[in-house]
């Protein structure tokens, strides 16, 4: 067996796992990891489990120490030297005058490579630029283009709940989210209601509805027509997380009916 852990790359990068050789970490600790093309630094986002040789993936690479103090100097100066790459690039955008906007800028750990996140309504011709940014930071430079939920993700916030966004706070990757997963868990189909700071349907939706899926099992559908001892009718409403209906009688008299406990 060998043990593994999830790491984010950098601030906005993938979130991979990585071979631990005698090393304890915990969660939010950062790392110096083997990366494709040299060493990188990640922090930890999941706590260390056990692996099967045949279960881990093909060229998964090494985490090779806990970062060090000078380390975490080193990440903090490349923040800083990124900070700085990010206001010059955005000058260089308004020079070529490309249709894109600039969400973020990174430099790997040694600073062999400088990578720029933008966003944009189609595909961008950026090879003049890229040609300009090499010549002015000496180093290779990576332009990626990212989706408005990455943009999200990496500028943070905080969604209608009161809470930190999930994107930002815990979540590893993004899953399809559908107006149907809304509408099973009785939520008003008003876009700005359901939808989160990137303009998206909210990520919310998507884990909380296996749950609601889940407790509905057993349950009536709305506008069904049910028997009761107390007579006939039809279901108005239905509520999952309560395990009860609202029941309109014959009779024109309304009844909140329980269900038992959804079996295990």
């Amino acid at each position: 067996m060998q043990s593994v852990v999830q790491v984010r790359l950098r601030e906005a990068g993938q979130a991979l796992y990585f071979i631990l050789d005698k090393i304890h970490l915990k969660v939010d600790d950062y790392v110096i990891i083997e990366a494709d093309r040299g060493i990188d630094y990640g922090q930890v986002i999941t706590e260390c489990e056990a692996l099967s040789e045949e279960k881990l993936e093909e060229g998964i690479k090494k985490v090779l120490r806990l970062a060090s103090l000078s380390d975490i100097k080193q990440i903090e100066q490349n923040k800083q030297k990124a900070k700085e790459a990010f206001s010059s690039c955005t000058k260089k955008i308004e020079e070529h005058k490309l249709d894109m906007k600039l969400v973020d800028a990174e430099y790997a750990f040694d600073r062999t490579k400088l990578i720029f996140y933008f966003t944009a309504k189609g595909r961008v011709d950026f090879r003049e630029l890229v040609k300009d940014l090499a010549h002015l930071f000496k180093t290779r430079i990576e332009l990626r283009q990212i989706g408005v939920r990455d943009e999200a993700k990496i500028f943070g916030g905080f969604g209608p709940c009161g809470r930190a966004l999930c994107c930002a706070k815990f979540l590893k990757e993004f899953e399809p989210v559908t107006i149907k997963m809304a509408k099973e868990q009785n939520l008003p189909l008003n876009p700005p209601k359901i939808s989160g700071l990137c303009g998206r349907l909210m990520c919310c939706l998507s884990y909380e509805y296996k749950t609601y899926k889940d407790l509905s099992l057993g349950l009536p559908q709305e506008g069904a027509k049910v028997t009761l001892p107390e007579g006939k009718g039809r279901v108005l409403s239905v509520n999952p997380l309560k395990r009860t209906a609202l029941i309109e009688l014959e009779d024109g008299r309304q009844i909140t009916v329980s269900y038992k406990e959804k079996e295990k």
